[in-house]
């Protein structure tokens, strides 16, 4: 009797030993989330739906995924506001009000749009003057230092229309020294951290900016981050991709990568580039041009 009374806390002790390494485990995965992996489940899916017309068997592969990984909205794409549209269009579970709440974030940075899902919101109890005070209090949370820094960054690239060759390569470079600070720093100035929309009016896309980034001396440094960027969720897969097809058309003179960058006499090796496509979470060539034609029919 003795010796199973005195095993009892070992075995409780060694039970809980067994749980927190569990939960460690768990919380270690949900950290480590590659998604590079997510966005190429993305586009798996984007064609069930958009290529081979199953909406509703894209919104069961939608709700997986979205269990495992906190979602993005891509432009174009937007793969977290089509599967809750598509949910409410098929009379599908999408989670509701908790669902609604997580949305607002992410069309957050494009100014207006979530006026088109007023009548939703509001069907689940979410009125239209709640959806203006977080999209106001998502603003507030900004990075005011970053979105100073990058206001004047946006300005000073396209100074004087970009033709003075002088002021152009200087700019550059400054701007070049903002994004390793940044990124030293904050990491990568994502929209949820500096928004689209600078002071004063000013747009803020990403992608021109890192395309002007090919002769400076931290091109390298800036490739590799943005890479490790991709697969944090921090750096959409085309902003990364446009740069370096700049790069290898213009500097290293070894062609097309990702087929980004709009060149008029590359040959492509649509095979290879949709190889290389993938390995960064970006749609085939085709899949791609179908996305394009939806969004401008739009």
């Amino acid at each position: 009797m003795e010796r199973k009374v005195l095993l009892q806390p070992c075995l409780m002790t060694s039970t809980l030993y067994l749980l927190l390494a569990g939960i460690l485990i768990l919380s270690c995965k949900s950290k480590n989330h590659n998604y590079i992996v997510y966005y190429n489940r993305v586009n798996e899916i984007d064609s069930i739906y958009r290529m081979a017309n199953q909406p509703e068997e894209a919104i069961k592969q939608y709700r997986k995924l979205f269990k495992r990984y906190s979602p993005k909205n891509q432009e174009r794409i937007k793969e977290y506001e089509t599967y809750i549209t598509l949910a409410e269009q098929y009379h599908q579970s999408f989670g509701g009000k908790k669902s609604l709440y997580k949305l607002i974030p992410l069309i957050a940075p494009y100014e207006g749009s979530y006026k088109k899902h007023f009548g939703l919101y509001q069907k689940y109890g979410i009125d239209s003057s709640e959806v203006k005070q977080k999209i106001t209090d998502w603003k507030k949370g900004l990075n005011k230092r970053l979105v100073d820094s990058f206001t004047i960054a946006f300005i000073r690239d396209q100074a004087e229309g970009r033709k003075n060759p002088q002021l152009m390569i200087k700019n550059d470079k400054i701007n070049a020294q903002l994004l390793k600070w940044t990124f030293d720093n904050y990491g990568y100035p994502s929209m949820q951290k500096i928004g689209l929309i600078g002071n004063n009016g000013v747009f803020m896309p990403m992608h021109p900016l890192f395309s002007h980034m090919v002769d400076a001396e931290e091109y390298s440094y800036l490739k590799t981050k943005m890479l490790e960027y991709i697969k944090s969720g921090d750096c959409v897969p085309r902003d990364y991709a446009n740069m370096v097809d700049r790069y290898s058309l213009q500097i290293s003179k070894k062609g097309i990568v990702y087929g980004i960058y709009p060149s008029y006499d590359a040959v492509i090796d649509t095979v290879k580039v949709n190889r290389n496509r993938k390995s960064i979470g970006l749609p085939s060539f085709k899949h791609a041009s179908k996305i394009t034609k939806d969004y401008l029919k739009k």
